[in-house]
């Protein structure tokens, strides 16, 4: 079983980390605070990369709705992962915390083109990595895109931000008597059909072994606190082969 303190992780959020309350895409106040959160990490020596949702500003299901083909919806939601991380890496200078951004697709206007190689650099630096556009392939999702990123980068672990505490039986939202699972085997997923990622993304972590650790995010200094080695959320991990 892993630690639960690591050494490098990936941090997957949703795009709606960064949107205001009254609907507008981005509010720099909350960015700020995800900021702020993010500078206090550093006190712990950890490598850390984050990659963003884009569905505060677009979402690809919505365009097919009305006939917007797939690929170019996806190719939206990638740019729209990029407007996220741009804004993030922006206040995170602002703030003077270093970061380094990297896109799937050239854009060296924006980003550096993503490489494993160069981001496990930046980080032994002490620069946080943003990780944005997807895989920069249509039909992939960032939930993906996160489990990928996070095997080329050799992290120990991948922690999903959620808006529960982390993996249940069942909806908790919709079913009060949900139970809650703090630890729990990728095969205990598949028996159970729990859904925790789409099956891509899954796929990847199973078999490569990669725990993941899900968790409420506006649970208060909750990336601290898991940092610091408190059992917050659920852990999904594989199993140990019986000798």
């Amino acid at each position: 079983m892993p630690s639960a303190r690591y050494q490098r992780v990936l941090l997957k959020l949703s795009g709606e980390t960064l949107s205001g309350e009254n609907g507008q895409s981005f509010d720099f106040g909350r960015i700020r605070t995800l900021a702020h959160q993010l500078g206090t990490l550093r006190s712990h020596d950890v490598e850390i990369a984050l990659v963003l949702g884009g569905g505060n500003i677009f979402r690809g299901r919505e365009a097919r709705n009305v006939g917007v083909d797939r690929i170019r919806g996806d190719r939206l939601g990638m740019l729209a992962t990029v407007m996220n991380a741009s804004s993030l890496a922006a206040v995170l200078e602002a703030e003077g915390i270093p970061v380094r951004m990297f896109t799937a697709t050239p854009m060296p206007a924006f980003a550096e083109t993503w490489s494993p190689e160069n981001a496990r650099a930046a980080m032994a630096a002490g620069e946080f990595v943003i990780a944005a556009g997807g895989i920069g392939q249509p039909h992939f999702s960032t939930d993906t895109t996160a489990a990928l990123r996070a095997i080329e980068i050799k992290a120990d672990v991948l922690l999903k931000a959620t808006t529960v505490d982390g993996v249940f039986s069942a909806d908790p939202r919709v079913d009060s008597a949900a139970e809650f699972l703090p630890r729990l085997s990728y095969d205990e997923v598949l028996r159970r059909h729990l859904k925790i990622m789409d099956a891509t993304a899954f796929a990847l972590c199973r078999d490569f072994s990669l725990p993941m650790r899900i968790f409420n995010f506006s649970e208060p200094d909750i990336l601290n606190r898991i940092l610091s080695g408190e059992e917050l959320g659920s852990l999904v991990f594989q199993e140990e082969p019986n000798d």
